[in-house]
């Protein structure tokens, strides 16, 4: 997978995880969005070492950790 493709890969699972938020998806299913997030995002970061890409990871890593369904609110944004 090319750099970009994994940059939009990145880009559609927050936005898949957006939508289970507003959905009010179980915290398991949006912490299972989350650690395949953070994974993409961790290729991402392989691939082309940037600002961007660290951030995405460093909001997945915070995120799983928090383990809990406002700290999934920090990949969005919110």
């Amino acid at each position: 997978m090319e750099v970009v493709e994994k940059a939009r890969a990145v880009l559609e699972r927050l936005d898949r995880i957006d939508g289970l938020l507003e959905g009010e998806a179980p915290a398991a299913v949006l912490l299972a969005e989350v650690r395949a997030l953070l994974c993409q995002a961790e290729e991402w970061l392989r691939e082309e070492p940037s600002e961007r890409a660290a951030e995405a990871l460093e909001r997945s890593r915070e995120a799983l950790t928090a383990g809990e369904r406002g700290a999934v609110d920090l990949l969005v944004g919110r």
